[in-house]
């Protein structure tokens, strides 16, 4: 196998690093030269996308998410086999999955019919994410989805729980996606709209994908679009 990694976090990121840790050295990074948190499905039309090499097996992508699948798998890395995305830094849960440029990266890589998955890490009350940790819940992630057969036109979505210390080791879940919105409090201060809500306070579906992430274990959720 030789995977594709990218993210929405940038190319810097330590959730991206951490993810190359998980997956060894058969792999190539193709990634946004910046952050594109909350991007969705953005591509870039009608301009040219630049290219910086960072190493053999490292690009950086004045780009997208999206635009970064689509040159690797075009243009830099065609013998790729997945997309791996991530390790995102905050949760891609239910309503996240439709302005998640982390999960466009692989819904992106389901349209070129290759197969994906998206890796999230759920952020409990801004405490920092422990990504050693977060390495090892994904090499388990990984040894149990890399096995399984994939159905064309649908990819993973992979939201790993936010542990203390003394937690026990989590469960992998496999679950549907919450079909709740994301919180919708909010305040008007001269006439200017402000979200107030706070993430790890939604509302979800019972045995849904938020419960299972914030009950402490690792949700896999299959998303497909046909």
């Amino acid at each position: 196998m030789t995977f594709i990694l990218t993210n929405d976090d940038g190319i810097d990121a330590p959730g991206l690093q951490a993810l190359r840790n998980a997956v060894g050295d058969n792999s190539v990074i193709v990634a946004p030269q910046k952050q594109y948190s909350g991007c969705s499905h953005q591509l870039t039309r009608g301009a040219a996308i630049a290219i910086q090499r960072r190493s053999d097996t490292a690009y950086a992508i004045n780009g997208t998410p999206a635009d970064c699948t689509r040159v690797a798998a075009t243009h830099l890395c065609p013998q790729g086999t997945w997309v791996l995305s991530g390790i995102n830094a905050g949760g891609n849960l239910g309503a996240d999955l439709y302005v998640s440029g982390t999960v466009a990266a692989v819904r992106e890589a389901a349209l070129l019919r290759l197969p994906g998955i998206a890796f999230s890490h759920y952020i409990h009350r801004r405490r920092p994410i422990n990504w050693e940790r977060a390495t090892q819940l994904t090499v388990q992630v990984l040894d149990r989805l890399l096995g399984l057969p994939q159905k064309p036109g649908c990819f993973w979505n992979v939201n790993l729980p936010h542990l203390g210390d003394d937690d026990p080791p989590p469960n992998l879940v496999f679950c549907s996606c919450c079909t709740q919105p994301l919180p919708t409090e909010f305040e008007v201060i001269d006439q200017q709209f402000r979200y107030t809500g706070e993430y790890g306070d939604r509302t979800h579906d019972p045995n849904s994908d938020v419960a299972v992430c914030f009950g402490g274990n690792v949700a896999i959720s299959q998303v497909c679009l046909w």
